[in-house]
């Protein structure tokens, strides 16, 4: 891939304590950009040319900084120190259990009421790259040991945003990170993602409790979950299934096909594949996921109806989709909860590229 980005800063508002928010723009050279600000480490915009040239902005948010920490739709941000939900937020490592922020009804959603999303990460500007880095204590939602990330924000001229997370601690702890970009293809802030055609890598999701906490794997086969072919999304909304109805749309974790031979025990043993695509007919654009992660959630915007978007912009349901690149949900309370436990002398590694173009 050809790398030519340029990379610039401006202030972008204040905090309610006075404390300045910078955002950064990464452009490439073809006329597609990206805004990320140190406020989460969250994507904020990313205008992208449709068939006729027209520039879009494929990405919800909100105008201030202000708004990003009132919001609870987590837009755009870098979620951590766990992305997606803990049951009864509590779990037990190496004989010792420990106890959780509780911040959506008895479970732990998205790293707490404090997560990674709300905090100020530290930015280097690294010539086409843009790295940002966060100390997260001991304690940080009840979670143990201190844990230092990295992320690192690159941009080609392909059209692809490719987001690496490193991260180190100094006592076992689980961690599972992942970007919350919520996508509208059409560029058309009013419009929702009904018309978008799906396409996902997975034979199997987790089915979900009244909680949305997994309780078993289910075969995608013959039903409403089924994206192994491409599928328009609003029909597969409509389906008569028991999980939509639960979730109020799709809102599950996808069990990714596994590389040929990956070892599944090893968490960082899979290597950066195709896993997901979104494509909107209107405006011909199309996006491409690829990760190396074992696990995509995919949410459909449920519960966006009512919230604050862009220049006076409203929400409604549906209004954006999000394709979460991570490990499954709770896992630190299933059988394979040592793939997600970061210990000293060990380093966690993701990466998860989002490649954007037109499809004439």
């Amino acid at each position: 891939m050809i790398r030519t980005a340029q990379l610039t800063s401006e202030p972008w508002g204040t905090l309610p304590d006075g404390e300045p928010v910078t955002l950064f723009t990464l452009r490439n050279a073809h006329g597609m950009k990206v805004a990320i600000s140190d406020l989460g480490a969250t994507l904020v915009s990313w205008h992208v040319p449709d068939r006729t040239g027209r520039l879009g902005d494929i990405l919800l948010g909100h105008d201030t900084p202000a708004d990003y920490l009132a919001s609870g739709a987590y837009m755009g941000g870098l979620v951590g120190r766990w992305a997606n939900r803990i049951a009864h937020a509590r779990f037990t490592l190496d004989g010792i259990e420990y106890a959780l922020d509780r911040n959506e009804g008895n479970n732990l959603l998205h790293g707490g009421s404090h997560g990674f999303h709300r905090a100020m990460w530290d930015v280097t500007e690294d010539s086409d790259a843009l790295v940002m880095r966060l100390d997260s204590p001991e304690g940080d939602a009840g979670f143990p040991g201190n844990v230092s990330v990295q992320v690192r924000y690159t941009f080609d001229d392909d059209g692809t945003l490719t987001i690496d997370y490193e991260a180190l601690t100094d006592a076992p702890t689980p961690l599972n990170l992942t970007s919350h970009g919520y996508f509208n293809l059409t560029g058309q802030p009013g419009t929702d993602i009904r018309g978008h055609v799906m396409t996902i890598d997975a034979d199997a999701f987790f089915e979900v409790d009244a909680e949305l906490i997994p309780i078993e794997r289910a075969d995608v086969a013959g039903n409403a979950f089924d994206f192994r072919h491409s599928a328009p999304l609003g029909a597969r909304l409509d389906w008569p299934h028991a999980q939509l109805a639960r979730a109020g749309g799709f809102d599950h974790c996808y069990i990714l096909r596994e590389p040929a031979g990956a070892d599944a025990g090893n968490a960082n043993a899979f290597t950066v594949r195709e896993v997901a695509r979104a494509y909107d007919p209107g405006s011909g654009r199309e996006l491409v996921v690829s990760t190396n992660e074992r696990g995509l959630q995919f949410y459909t915007g449920n519960y966006l109806e009512g919230e604050p978007g862009r220049n006076g912009t409203v929400y409604r349901r549906h209004a954006g989709l999000c394709l979460e690149a991570a490990a499954f949900p709770n896992e630190i309370n299933m059988d394979s909860r040592e793939r997600v436990v970061l210990r000293p002398g060990e380093t966690y590694r993701q990466t998860t590229c989002y490649r954007v173009g037109v499809v004439d």
